[in-house]
């Protein structure tokens, strides 16, 4: 087999909606070559060990349906392609980043198959397609290949180029509620919804985040004085500037007290429960390493909870549990953390754990408690013994249900004063049942852009929907994020077609982006010249906050080569399709397959959408069934067959009729203007653009706008710069 190889001829990143779905893919032009005439069941040991090194593949149910249909096919023969799809799939899937659509499929030319796989990430999806050719090329060959090698960079790549977990449970609950998104960074920061309906995330954090609010929650001072004006609990005490200072303001207080940093994060260099001078000096030096400033507090009796409130409201809860660990007589401090605490399986250092691994040398509050109990991490408890090691582990136990509804709106009160729409109320209570005032319980810390993982995977208890808690409160019901988007696939017409119907949006009072063949325009300011209907062009104004409405010049290479910059659109249509504008460098050879692409933009139209079709173009008529939406059918001639059934029963189409453009549905008849009066095809211009206007008025017509309006546009439209190519 040492001639036989799996060669990459182009790697395409299909961004958007294409031929094959409506998600983003990688499609891969693969050359098999000689393997061609080596499908797998002839290959010696393939099989075994394709399935040994990744035995999950049997989870894949392949054409079969059924749990191991995929490696059915492989033990009973199936082609390279095929092989080299469900193993990038599966190589994404052990490295976190789920992926679920493949496919494969043979060119026209023998050996050469396009290979299709979902790819949430372009670097870790193109990273996977690799090791996938090499993993099965090891395995034709019959040589090793390191399986927990591959994956674990595939899983370094996913931890450095996808969104993080927070993130990413709010975009996928936007997703689920129809509301498009856009990754605006290699980070975090997401838009979700189209151009002026916008809004954008960071993390937890929005675009309504006050940039007041989050340095009032970074003041912890300040964030106790406003709280205590508001009449929230919060446990009395004072910034210090010295060790001695620490201590004087602890005897003021009265012992117990709590010796924190001003404005650190996440529980680090917090102490508790100090008692003695030692011990808050002590406690004084290892805060102000963790932060700028130092503050000494009332000890609270109690255990500590993180409550999320978002909206104005508490949607989640957990609380810290206290560490401890058991003498044997035999084992030391060190190795009884080791042993009952880090060994739960429940704990590690990537974010799919919920529990952290206890390190001594990075716990100071973890040595002190030892140390006020005699021991040192060396120290060999006496059998039975139990040694306190750290007072609030982890906040990742759910109690959710168990909060009283005083202390939920005390939480929302808090957030509330701060200003801040999502927030994590950090509170200290012996039982989160009962109202604070009860126990002596009191908000101890409020936080700008929380964490959310605690909620998301907790160590115990059901986890909580606070994505779609972010995303509902950002997006109300009914509310999509999105804006009026017209897209214009077909052979011809096109641009003529996006520019009369983004001048009819414009008339109707919105600020309107275009991208066509002339160029990228905002109202009617053309902002970018030569071809833009390509995808980038496309993203810039459904980026763009100003935009209310936007209308793309969708080509079929474009389509093709980079896929539809949106995900859904309200009116899609296909002006006609030309059976000789074939794409070979694509291996679109012959109208059927044409037809595959512009369908396309058929696909995608929303169920409360409509697609507008040439009814007089046998090929386009018949995408009528593929729309999820209505359907508004245009052609120069009322009586022609397909617009006639249509009209029959009572749905929309546009044709001429003696000269005149006429819109028909649900039984009646409006007459709009005369051919010869709309510039576009009044006479000595291009007979093509009849259709042209037929389609806009269609668009037109199913977006909303007014007859009058549609009527005072088409008579208008030569007031648009620059001539209109057919």
């Amino acid at each position: 087999m040492e001639n036989k190889d799996i060669k990459f001829i182009k790697i395409l990143p299909l961004k958007g909606p294409n031929i094959w779905t409506y998600r983003p893919v990688l499609e891969a032009w693969i050359d098999i070559g000689a393997l061609e005439d080596y499908p797998s069941n002839t290959i010696p040991g393939f099989y075994q060990r394709l399935s040994s090194w990744l035995p999950s593949l049997v989870e894949h149910r392949c054409s079969y349906g059924e749990r191991g249909g995929f490696l059915r096919r492989v033990e009973e023969g199936t082609w390279p392609g095929h092989i080299l799809e469900h193993v990038t799939l599966e190589l994404q899937n052990l490295a976190g980043m789920q992926a679920g659509f493949g496919k494969a499929r043979e060119t026209s030319e023998r050996g050469v198959y396009k290979v299709v796989v979902r790819s949430r990430n372009e670097c870790v999806s193109r990273a996977a397609l690799h090791a996938a050719r090499d993993l099965v090329m090891a395995a034709i060959k019959n040589k090793p290949f390191d399986v927990p090698a591959a994956v674990a960079q595939l899983r370094a790549l996913v931890d450095s180029h996808c969104l993080g977990p927070s993130t990413a449970c709010i975009v996928e609950a936007a997703t689920e509620r129809g509301i498009p998104s856009a990754r605006l960074n290699d980070g975090n920061l997401v838009q979700l919804g189209y151009g002026a309906r916008q809004r954008r995330i960071w993390t937890a954090e929005t675009d309504r985040t006050s940039a007041i609010a989050e340095g009032i929650a970074g003041d912890k001072d300040l964030t106790k004085t406003l709280l205590g004006a508001c009449g929230v609990p919060t446990p009395g005490g004072r910034m210090v500037d010295s060790p001695e200072d620490a201590w004087e303001a602890a005897e003021d207080i009265g012992v117990p007290v709590v010796v924190k940093p001003y404005d650190a994060n996440h529980g680090r260099g917090v102490f508790t429960d100090l008692n003695t001078e030692e011990e808050v000096k002590r406690a004084y030096a290892a805060a102000l390493e963790e932060g700028s400033g130092v503050m000494v507090e009332r000890f609270i009796r109690g255990d500590a909870h993180r409550l999320l409130v978002v909206g104005g409201r508490m949607v989640a809860a957990t609380k810290g549990k206290t560490l401890t660990v058991t003498g044997d007589g035999q084992s030391t401090v060190l190795a009884l953390i080791e042993s009952q605490i880090n060994s739960d399986p429940r704990c590690g250092v990537e974010e799919e754990f919920p529990l952290e691994p206890l390190v001594l040398d990075k716990e100071p509050i973890a040595r002190l408690e030892l140390e006020r109990q005699g021991f040192t991490a060396q120290s060999v408890p006496p059998a039975g013994q139990v040694v306190l090691v750290k007072r609030q582990g982890d906040l990742a136990y759910d109690v959710t249900d168990g909060v009283h509804p005083a202390v939920a709106a005390t939480a929302a009160l808090a957030a509330r004063v701060v200003g801040l729409d999502i927030a994590g109320i950090d509170m200290v209570a012996e039982d989160i049942s009962r109202p604070l005032e009860e126990q002596g319980g009191a908000v101890v810390e409020v936080n700008a852009g929380p964490g959310l993982l605690m909620h998301l995977k907790p160590a115990e208890g059901r986890p909580r929907p606070v994505g779609k808690a972010i995303a509902d409160s950002l997006f109300p019901e009914g509310d999509s994020g999105r804006i009026p988007v017209v897209g214009v696939a077909g052979s011809h017409g096109k641009t003529a077609t996006a520019r009369l119907v983004a001048y009819l949006l414009k008339l109707s009072g919105k600020q309107v982006g275009l991208a066509c063949s002339d160029g990228l325009y905002l109202g009617q300011r053309q902002v970018e010249k030569g071809d833009r209907t390509h995808w980038a062009a496309a993203h810039k104004i459904l980026l763009n906050r100003t935009v209310e409405a936007a209308v793309f010049e969708n080509g079929n290479a474009v389509i093709l080569g980079e896929g539809l910059a949106y995900d859904r659109c309200q009116v899609g249509i296909v002006t006609n399709i030309d059976p000789a504008s074939l794409l070979p460098e694509f291996y679109v050879n012959d109208p059927e397959q044409l037809y595959s692409v512009v369908r396309t933009q058929v696909d995608v139209v929303l169920r409360d959408g409509a697609a507008v079709l040439n009814a007089e173009d046998g090929t386009v008529a018949r995408m009528a069934d593929l729309c999820d939406g209505d359907v508004v059918f245009f052609g120069r001639d009322g009586n022609h067959p397909v617009i006639a059934a249509h009209s029959a029963q009572g749905k929309r189409a546009v044709f001429v009729r003696d000269g005149r453009v006429v819109l028909a549905g649900g039984g009646e008849e409006t007459p709009l203007a005369m051919l010869e009066a709309i510039p576009l095809t009044a006479p000595g211009q291009p007979d093509g653009q009849v259709e042209s206007v037929l389609a806009a008025t269609g668009a037109a017509w199913a977006l909303g706008l007014s007859p009058d309006l549609i009527r005072a546009g088409l008579e208008s439209f030569d007031a648009m710069p620059a001539a209109v190519p057919a």
